[in-house]
């Protein structure tokens, strides 16, 4: 499973695979159309900045963004390039087996919506720290929910610009470092200008410009065929090397079935503790609109899912006619799978050029740029909230922070977070950071997940229980990776893993939640009683909307 995270993130390519994946041509559509991205992304960033005046606008766009206009913005934070290449990739490879991970990303949406996200926006103000202090003490509270949120952004960030750096390279051709440093650069002015209003239509246009693209492709790939299902999927079959078995679940639940099931759990619990999806939540009106962005969001993800495997499958039914896109033998033979140039991440770049030539090509690698730009965005932003309002505003500050100097610190957060992004990225540069996605979403799961469950939800959940458990599941899902095949064998070089299988999630989450509710249950101290007695304000508040509007910042 973890080498499906290795070939998702890590994208390996040299100069000559980028030639290879782009011609002059292709590459020409591709700047065109990513500095018509610019431009116009800059004008909103303009535009957002002249309406970016206090910390609610920087953190939520004033409350201002529609359920619909969220929707879209969600799709575009969660819908990495990784997600996009990636499983397309597992589906040339695996067929059905390839959807495992999509199918682990939609689950966490009705988790999402049934759990989280009407009481998140009820009870907070900026971030999910709010909704978790709301009647546990603050300092703990935000101290935990910072530390797990700047461990999983940083996680993620990294990851994203190493894939941004490889990406960037193959589909247009120029150094790594530059990449990483324009992105990292972008991100620094969206965010730190624009706030999360620029942050926000950043979100959308590419949530937009990668739904029509996969839509196109789709649409492309299937008039190949006639618009017959049946008849791509029977082509598929006959030219993959595992025949029927690409229309069955395979080895990837087989082979380790425990392994699955745990990531299975981690990417289905961790959607609901991500901090950089969260807070979108804080930026509608209300509780309706807050429900409308997820189930707006479940439907632009969902759809976007079933694209990826139609391109995936038709990948496997094309490419193989177009011997151009491997690398052949003397007598011109080759494998579908390992003889792939740019390797079976490329297959969406590959499958653009060869039903849409160069322009789709361009197009695709505009969106791909997009995509990354958008995500860390929105990462970064997370991380400026959980830096200003959390530790500083709420911690240091002891809640007496003016407002200018909350903004002054989200934006010095902002760019000390882009140096630090871009730094990180390029000393990782030939790492396998593939470990870091699945731990990103195992400690949200762990640790955030249980923790703002159980205090909205359970009247006994303490100040110490939700301390303990959170940094006990943080602490265990950190140390299991580490001492896993994906750190302990891949990266430090050791021969065997100390843990059994990589994904830490079927234990890190119930020990998170059982350390939770016993150290809460032996907490008989004066404290806990009132925090229980509080818990009837924050159902009120949580059912209702009463005074959330009001909701003051602690």
């Amino acid at each position: 499973m973890n080498k499906w995270l290795s070939s998702l993130i890590l994208l390996a390519g040299s100069s000559s695979l980028a030639h290879a994946a782009t011609e002059n041509k292709s590459n020409t559509s591709a700047i065109i159309m990513f500095l018509v991205f610019i431009a116009a992304t800059m004008v909103i960033t303009w535009w957002a900045a002249r309406r970016t005046q206090t910390t609610s606008d920087f953190y939520t766009a004033g409350g201002g963004i529609t359920g619909f206009q969220n929707g879209l913005a969600i799709a575009g934070d969660y819908l990495s390039a990784a997600s996009f290449l990636g499983i397309a990739g597992m589906v040339y490879v695996s067929g059905f087996d390839g959807m495992i991970y999509a199918i682990g990303f939609m689950f966490g949406w009705p988790t999402v919506m049934f759990l989280i996200a009407e009481r998140l926006r009820n009870l907070g103000r900026y971030n999910f720290a709010d909704v978790t202090s709301f009647r546990l003490k603050q300092t703990p509270m935000r101290i935990l929910a910072a530390s797990a949120s700047l461990l999983i952004i940083a996680l993620y960030l990294i990851a994203q610009m190493v894939g941004a750096g490889k990406l960037i390279v193959l589909l247009f051709g120029i150094d790594y470092k530059l990449a990483v440093v324009i992105v990292g650069s972008l991100m620094m002015i969206y965010v730190a200008f624009g706030g999360m209003t620029a942050t926000t239509w950043v979100q959308i246009i590419k949530a937009v410009l990668m739904l029509f693209g996969a839509t196109l492709m789709t649409f492309l790939v299937l008039a190949a065929f006639r618009f017959n299902v049946d008849e791509l999927l029977a082509e598929a079959v006959t030219v993959h090397p595992d025949g029927r078995g690409i229309l069955a679940p395979g080895s990837s639940v087989s082979g380790n079935p425990l392994n699955a099931l745990s990531l299975g759990i981690a990417l289905a619990f961790g959607t609901a503790g991500l901090p950089h999806i969260l807070m979108r939540f804080f930026t509608v009106a209300d509780a309706k609109e807050a429900r409308k962005s997820v189930i707006w969001a479940s439907s632009f993800i969902g759809y976007f899912y079933i694209l990826t495997f139609i391109i995936g499958f038709g990948a496997i039914a094309l490419l193989v006619q177009h011997p151009e896109y491997y690398i052949t033998d003397a007598d011109g033979n080759f494998d579908m799978i390992k003889s792939l140039i740019g390797g079976t991440n490329m297959v969406a770049v590959h499958l653009a050029n060869a039903v849409g030539g160069d322009l789709l090509l361009g197009f695709l690698a505009a969106v791909t740029f997009a995509t990354i730009v958008a995500v860390v965005a929105g990462l970064a932003l997370a991380g400026a909230a959980a830096i200003s309002h959390d530790l500083y505003a709420n911690v240091i500050a002891k809640g007496e922070a003016t407002e200018h100097n909350q903004m002054r610190i989200s934006r010095i957060s902002t760019v000390a977070l882009g140096i630090l992004s871009i730094i990180l990225g390029i000393v990782f540069e030939n790492q396998n950071v593939a470990f870091m996605v699945g731990l990103a979403f195992a400690i949200a799961a762990s640790s955030n997940f249980p923790v703002l469950v159980l205090s909205i939800s359970w009247r006994g959940c303490t100040t110490r229980g939700a301390a303990i458990g959170g940094f006990l599941g943080l602490i265990t899902a950190t140390i299991w990776v580490m001492l896993s095949s994906t750190v302990w064998v891949d990266v430090f070089g050791f021969a065997e893993p100390i843990t059994p299988f990589p994904n830490p999630g079927i234990l890190s989450i119930p020990l998170a939640f059982g350390a939770i509710w016993l150290f809460s249950v032996l907490d008989k101290s004066p404290e806990a009683t009132r925090e229980k007695v509080a818990f009837d304000a924050l159902t009120v508040r949580s059912q209702t909307g009463l005074g959330a509007s009001q909701a003051s910042a602690h």
